[in-house]
């Protein structure tokens, strides 16, 4: 796991609990203004030291900050930061840069949708998948599969794809996979 994987899985493990994830949605609804600890345990329905506790996790995270004058207010820009961090980290992501054209079928570093199967996207985005497995020999289908997970949830359709743009090649029995082309630099 990465040092941004690893923040950002922190950043949520803080926000997991229900508590501290009420207070930090009570922090953001209260905006730039902030909350006093005083605010915050009526709104929150909770005893002063308990609100105090949860703030005090929020702020070691780094999703909140205190202004030493009793009001504290959220940090959400830490958040898209980790975000943006993971999206960096995507490995399809590098390869995306040299098919703008195609941003709008991934989502945070996932392919969220496919272009009808007579169009050009289709075709650019067997490339990129075929640049991204960068197949060398032979792949069985658990390989491939295993390959294409990390950034599909539709497996199938994503080998179909590569298949029936020619980019792979599949033996007669299913089993197994090479690469029928190279992809063009």
């Amino acid at each position: 796991m990465s040092i941004a994987a690893a923040r950002a899985a922190d950043l949520l493990m803080q926000l997991s609990r229900p508590a501290r994830l009420r207070a930090f949605a009570e922090l953001v609804r209260a905006g730039s203004d902030g909350a006093t600890i005083a605010e915050l345990s009526i709104y929150l329905d909770q005893p002063k030291p308990e609100v105090a506790e949860l703030l005090g996790r929020l702020v070691g995270a780094g999703l909140a900050g205190g202004t030493g004058n009793g009001v504290f207010r959220v940090r959400a820009d830490v958040l898209r930061e980790a975000a943006q961090l993971l999206d960096r980290e995507q490995p399809i992501n590098a390869l995306l840069i040299d098919f703008p054209q195609l941003k709008s079928y991934f989502s945070h570093g996932r392919l969220t949708g496919l272009p009808p199967t007579l169009s050009d996207r289709y075709q650019q985005i067997a490339e990129l998948f075929a640049r991204f497995l960068a197949v060398e020999g032979v792949l069985t289908e658990d390989e491939v599969n295993a390959r294409i997970a990390p950034v599909a949830d539709d497996v199938a359709a994503v080998r179909r794809m590569l298949v029936e743009t020619g980019w792979l090649e599949r033996d007669r029995a299913g089993r197994s996979y090479g690469s029928a082309r190279l992809p063009t630099s």
